[in-house]
């Protein structure tokens, strides 16, 4: 009696390691992978399509009766063979009004045949997540601008307080539409990449790269004659509307003591200020004329005794 249960326990091991082999085999025998991007940029029509690549792995598998599926909203949908390559499967998905992601696994069943005996099998996938991107940039209409120009950034979903970024500046940024917003390139240091991004309220999305060139300050005259105690006037002038704030003008010179003149300052949405310089000391030199982003421009200036 206890060999027959010997003889029977080892049976039912074998059994048991044959059936082990033939599920595992099972699940080798067909690979699905998910080729679905984790984010859909939102679309008018609300479809989305979802795709699967099927590998068959095993000699084993008869190809004709293999049928990729969907699971997804409790129900199971049949794919459709892509027209990128015979492996590659696709289902599109509306998805309903008022949602903004999805839960899905894929699902094929097929046929084997082995030792002239056939058996249906299935393999399937872990459960996969999609969203719906409603908020996204497109492109800058440049990819290089001096200080002070005006750039369009073209998107979807933007708000009124939005504010866009070169780097860590904020720049002057205007709301056009929910797809446009345009900004004017702050007074940074040109010659430089700086990344472009769009902030607001819990949100940093990434637009781009753009070139800041050096602009360029005009002055006039290009150069001064005064006497001392006498007084002219320099008009300084930048190509684009000042900055929130105006835009400050570091003014520097080589003879201190022959030129008396005030800070300089272009006014907020304005190109030029006219400011008034005054001899002191006769001597000549020059006036150096600087602004972040912009070229240096200078003056000529001689001041003689009166």
């Amino acid at each position: 009696m206890d060999a027959c249960k010997s003889r029977f326990a080892s049976l039912f091991t074998r059994v048991l390691a044959a059936s082990a082999a033939v599920l595992l085999l099972a699940g080798c025998d067909v690979k699905i992978i998910n080729r679905t991007p984790a984010t859909f940029t939102e679309n008018p029509s609300g479809v989305y399509t979802i795709t699967a690549e099927v590998q068959v792995k095993s000699g084993v598998v008869k190809k004709e009766t293999l049928k990729p599926s969907i699971v997804i909203d409790g129900q199971i949908y049949p794919m459709t063979q892509s027209d990128l390559a015979p492996n590659m499967w696709e289902y599109d998905y509306r998805l309903p009004a008022g949602r903004s992601e999805g839960k899905y696994y894929f699902v094929a069943t097929f046929d084997t045949s082995a030792n002239g005996k056939d058996n249906q099998r299935d393999s399937y996938t872990d459960v996969h997540t999609f969203t719906i991107a409603n908020r996204y940039t497109l492109s800058l209409d440049v990819n290089r601008a001096p200080v002070g120009s005006t750039v369009t950034v073209l998107g979807r979903g933007f708000t009124p307080t939005d504010v866009i970024y070169l780097g860590d500046s904020a720049a002057q940024t205007q709301y056009k539409s929910a797809n446009t917003l345009t900004f004017t390139v702050p007074a940074v240091p040109g010659g430089r990449n700086y990344p472009v991004s769009v902030g607001g309220p819990g949100s940093n999305l990434q637009v781009g790269t753009i070139r800041v060139d050096e602009g360029a300050i005009s002055v006039f005259p290009n150069s001064l004659a005064l006497a001392t105690k006498g007084r002219r006037q320099l008009v300084f002038t930048i190509p684009a509307p000042a900055p929130d704030g105006g835009l400050l003008l570091d003014i520097t010179t080589d003879v201190p003591a022959s030129v008396v003149m005030p800070e300089v300052v272009v006014p907020a949405g304005q190109q030029s200020v006219n400011v008034v310089v005054e001899g002191g000391k006769p001597g000549s030199g020059t006036i150096f004329i600087k602004a972040p982003g912009f070229g240096e421009a200078t003056v000529a200036v001689t001041v003689s005794g009166r």
